[in-house]
């Protein structure tokens, strides 16, 4: 599936101006983050008495959806605001819309029931129920149901309060003021209050802790605790992205984490969310129970676990016995049409924002020269990997944002078609020769490096496997190692790690496309030890303004400069497929943001097929 492709077919998920932007929102399924709140201060206008189309219920590669957080757009319903002129505040959504989930049960006229556990499958171990480290999607769909945030964005991208009953946000966006619920109980009784909002914001925001998404706190001047319902968020300048990524960050208790500290609360955390901690054992199983108290309403389901299948074979198998509900990690493309077509399972499909990439040290005698990491990108079959391995359920790359952040992806960056003799020449003028074994050296130092994939990673073994065939044919050694994914991210830290192949966000998520987390220099999840100063000074102005247009011109050059400097070996976007067993009910009809659905599990209930 080509890029021009991917995205003229989404032409449903463009805003033109005939079309009712509030309505369409709501019904296509895709909406705006981030741009949402920046209307709520850019104050756009425009029509709205015309209808919108009605798009396919649930997309397919040929409607395959955008997330278009266009300029033009209103806010969204679900934060029932409007557009802030001055001091006049931005008010978020009522206290029902936290009520009532945004899903639509695909057994229409079933009865919720109460009981029974519901059973996913994960493609790796669970280092760490810590908020902090729930990067991986395994991580995050455990870590999801333990907690809430101030707001979440829900299976569309539109903006929904939790533990905020509502917010306003001051005219110049540099005040927020969060009206909190009562009553809100975390698991060991003691109640949620703004001491909890201040202390986890400051927590992120103290350098001292060294947070993996500290960066998205940077911009924090103060939280003032007026009563124990209200949380007055101060910033030192505008910060675009900080509802959206701040206001997401779910809530640490004060009283039990300033005690145990974060690895003592990696083991043994206490939320607000609908589930409690049962067992934990991270490279077997993680198991949740119901939350009687929760303040949404206790779950229908008893107990929610996640078991360790590393291999997508056996978790395929499982799903089609009836031992798994789910597979959290998505499978191979094979399986996933075989099983797409039996009406024994309920299918879910959203463009994936996360960049399925090669993360490679470039600190690295091997990978430190732009020239070497652009003859990889030459050399490396991405089209083979997309049409053979993905069976054509992907999109090439680009750079680092995905062609379905439709409003900020920039197409017209340096591109990297599969070119040996490109590569080949490359090499050759930066004085990288061929050795006696046909490995490439220079100065005394081998063109090799490995690359070590994720343990049972069968999806991406293939990709590396490819990649480590093509690399060899122009004269750059790759060997292949696996370790555990906890073991691969402390390495790239440690530098004992020198490069792997896994799914990641560089901007995107939640429709966001600030990358600080990961393109800055210095971040914790920057795994490539990518510096440049220029992309750092744009990720700063990236959220310095909340004109989308402004916003747009910044991201367009940061994916330029990524696309020549090429930190990272970006290969792909997925088409996230999501396999569920038919006697989960509840789920959505279609989504957008694909780990939104783990969030509404206490909704869903569960029926035998007879």
């Amino acid at each position: 599936m080509d890029i021009e492709r991917y995205t003229s077919l989404a032409g449903a998920s463009i805003l033109s101006r005939s079309q009712t932007r509030r309505g369409f929102l709501r019904r296509s399924a895709i909406t705006i983050a981030v741009p949402a709140f920046a209307s709520l201060l850019a104050a756009c206008g425009g029509d709205e008495d015309d209808e919108p189309e009605e798009p396919a219920s649930t997309p397919t590669p040929a409607n395959f959806p955008t997330v278009n957080p266009g300029g033009s757009a209103s806010p969204t319903a679900a934060t029932s605001a409007s557009p802030a002129t001055g001091d006049t505040p931005a008010t978020g959504a009522s206290p029902e819309a936290a009520e009532t989930p945004t899903s639509a049960p695909t057994g229409s006229g079933n009865t919720p029931t109460q009981g029974g556990t519901l059973t996913i499958q994960g493609n790796q171990e669970i280092a760490s129920l810590h908020p902090d480290d729930a990067g991986p999607t395994v991580h995050w769909v455990i870590v999801s149901n333990l907690h809430d945030g101030l707001v979440e964005i829900d299976v569309n991208y539109e903006l929904q309060p939790i533990l905020a009953e509502t917010f306003e946000v001051s005219g110049d966006g540099q005040t927020y003021t969060f009206s909190l619920r009562e009553g809100v109980l975390f698991h060991d009784g003691e109640e949620f209050t703004s001491d909890d909002v201040k202390y986890t914001f400051e927590w992120y925001a103290n350098p001292d802790n060294a947070a993996v998404i500290g960066n998205n706190f940077v911009s924090l001047a103060g939280v003032e605790t007026p009563d124990p319902y209200t949380a007055i968020i101060t910033l030192k300048q505008t910060d675009a992205a900080f509802l959206v990524l701040a206001g997401t960050t779910f809530m640490l208790p004060e009283h039990y984490h300033s005690e145990v500290g974060k690895e003592g609360y990696a083991s043994a955390p206490i939320g607000t969310g609908p589930f409690k901690l049962q067992d934990w054992r991270p490279a077997e199983v993680t198991i949740l129970e119901a939350n009687d108290d929760y303040f949404r309403g206790r779950p229908n389901i008893d107990i929610y676990q996640e078991t360790n299948v590393p291999e997508e074979s056996v978790r395929t198998i499982a799903l089609e016995t009836g031992e798994s509900d789910n597979s959290v990690w998505p499978l191979t493309a094979q399986d996933n049409l075989r099983l797409m077509e039996d009406d024994r399972f309920v299918v879910l499909r959203a463009p994936a924002l996360s960049n399925n990439h090669f993360p490679i040290d470039n600190t690295k005698p091997a990978m430190s020269e732009k020239e070497v990491r652009q003859a990889m990108m030459f050399a490396m079959n991405r089209d083979r990997m997309v049409e053979d391995l993905e069976q054509g359920l992907a999109v090439k790359a680009t750079s680092n944002l995905s062609p379905g952040l439709q409003f900020y992806y920039e197409p017209d960056v340096k591109q990297y078609p599969y070119d040996p003799e490109q590569a080949i020449a490359l090499l050759d003028a930066a004085g990288w020769v061929p050795g006696g074994d046909g490995v490439r050296e220079k100065n005394g130092e081998r063109l090799s490096f490995v690359c070590t994939v994720i343990t049972g990673d069968q999806r991406n073994r293939g990709k590396a496997e490819v990649a480590q065939a093509d690399l060899a044919d122009v004269g750059i050694e790759m060997n292949i190692e696996e370790q555990p994914v906890a073991s691969i991210l402390a390495g790239f830290g440690t530098g004992d790690v020198e490069a792997s192949i896994f799914n990641w966000t560089y901007g995107g998520g939640s429709g966001e496309p600030d990358a600080r987390t990961s393109l800055k220099t210095g971040a914790a999840r920057n795994f490539s030890k990518y510096s440049n100063p220029r992309v750092d000074e744009l990720l700063d102005l990236g959220v310095a303004t909340t004109d989308p247009e402004e916003r747009k011109a910044v991201y367009s050059e940061i994916q330029k400069i990524v696309a020549e400097d090429v930190p990272f070996l970006y290969v792909m976007f997925w088409e996230w497929i999501e396999i569920w067993s038919k006697r989960v009910k509840g789920l959505p009809e279609s989504i957008v943001n694909t780990q939104a659905p783990y969030r509404l599990i206490y909704t869903y209930w569960l029926e035998d097929e007879e």
